[in-house]
């Protein structure tokens, strides 16, 4: 058996049960694979008391430190976050609170690898932590790891070092890649690994029935991503607002909410655009399966898995070409690769609108990522890591 200790900073928990469902079902896959026992820790951040105890910070502080979580064994060690650092010492203060706890589970787990999922501050905390143990260390980018905490000037040093020291490198797309290389990520260590999509749960629906649940007659666009600004929410409604008839439907939340409120009531358009907040993940296949088009307007991304889940439900996709946008969109009845600005957004979304595609032939964009090829890439990659 291989053994595997998955660290993972994003991974669900009771106060946030969205947070990191993507790295969630990649681990699950892998538990499950015939020749593998595996653990995770899935550090928490929080700030010195007293501020540990207040605001957002006091679930987290609450959360257990070891449960069992669908099956998995979790560990969830607290680690000091420094509020007005941006990040610097993350990394130093995960290493202190892993060291201890990574050695006490070695004595009855002797683990063989270290997955880490993200890139900061999991990445560079790996790779320390595998060095003093003797064992090989594979870190995943996804989105954010390298385009924020990669070119920042308090992380970037750490997260390059870490990519040039780590045994194994994935990335998400192939975009992903040609950024990592950029920052001076040495190529030939870097393995594109693709993310997976239930293609049971996001399948195709009937529309005019899905739609009637929202309460939605005609056109429908939907958006799937925290209300940052990054996610570009406000493009969309800017572009779904020049489009007679139409609602948009955003499902996620974030500190941009009042800002997009207030747009949505400045341009007049309450009745056709609303913010549903934060949805459980397992309620999505029904919101994606009812919209005529899912359109979001990131500014960055590596490969968003609403992407993907979208093409699964058969509903085509209008995105930037931000990461493996165009890894994703390889035919036109998937979607549109446009720039970032409204007009852009308002003629594809209008194009699909006016001659939407088949959903059995949006659907095949997304046979091409599916959990188990996930889940055999990840497995080859630490099996062969541990046999190098």
């Amino acid at each position: 058996m291989l053994r595997v200790l998955t660290l993972a900073t994003l991974f669900p928990h009771a106060a946030a049960p969205n947070l990191g469902v993507f790295v969630e079902r990649q681990t699950l896959g892998l538990a499950a694979h015939r020749d593998i026992d595996l653990r995770v820790v899935a550090p928490v951040g929080l700030p010195p008391w007293p501020l540990s105890r207040h605001g957002h910070y006091a679930p987290l502080a609450r959360l257990p430190t070891r449960e069992p979580w669908k099956g998995l064994d979790v560990r969830r060690p607290r680690f000091l976050t420094l509020p007005g650092t941006a990040g610097r010492f993350h990394v130093p203060a995960l290493v202190r609170a892993l060291a201890p706890l990574l050695a006490d589970i070695r004595r009855d787990f002797p683990f063989d690898v270290i997955d880490a999922e993200f890139f900061f501050p999991d990445g560079p905390a790996a790779v320390a932590l595998g060095k003093a143990l003797g064992v090989p260390v594979s870190i995943k980018a996804r989105g954010a790891d390298i385009h924020h905490w990669g070119t920042a000037p308090a992380t970037a040093a750490q997260v390059i070092a870490a990519g040039r020291q780590a045994d194994g490198v994935l990335a998400v797309s192939q975009a992903m890649r040609a950024d990592m290389t950029a920052l001076g990520i040495p190529a030939e260590t870097i393995r594109v690994h693709h993310t997976g999509v239930d293609l049971d749960r996001f399948a195709p629906r009937d529309r005019t029935g899905a739609k009637a649940k929202f309460g939605v007659t005609g056109p429908l666009v939907v958006s799937v991503g925290a209300l940052i600004p990054r996610k570009g929410h406000d493009v969309v409604i800017d572009a779904v607002a020049a489009i007679p008839g139409a609602s948009l439907l955003i499902a996620g939340a974030g500190a941009a909410r009042p800002t997009l409120e207030a747009k949505i009531a400045a341009l007049g358009i309450g009745d056709r655009v609303r913010l549903l907040g934060a949805l459980p993940h397992a309620d999505l296949p029904a919101l994606i399966a009812a919209a005529d088009v899912m359109a979001l307007a990131s500014a960055s991304e590596g490969l968003a898995n609403a992407w993907v889940e979208a093409l699964a439900c058969g509903t085509p996709i209008v995105i930037t070409d931000a990461g493996g946008a165009r890894e994703v969109v390889t035919d036109v009845a998937y979607g549109r690769v446009v720039a970032r600005e409204a007009n852009a957004f308002t003629r594809a979304i209008g194009e699909v609108l006016a001659a939407p595609p088949m959903q059995e032939a949006v659907r095949k964009g997304a046979e091409r990522f599916t959990w188990s090829a996930n889940t055999d890439a990840l497995y080859a990659h630490l099996r062969n890591l541990v046999s190098a």
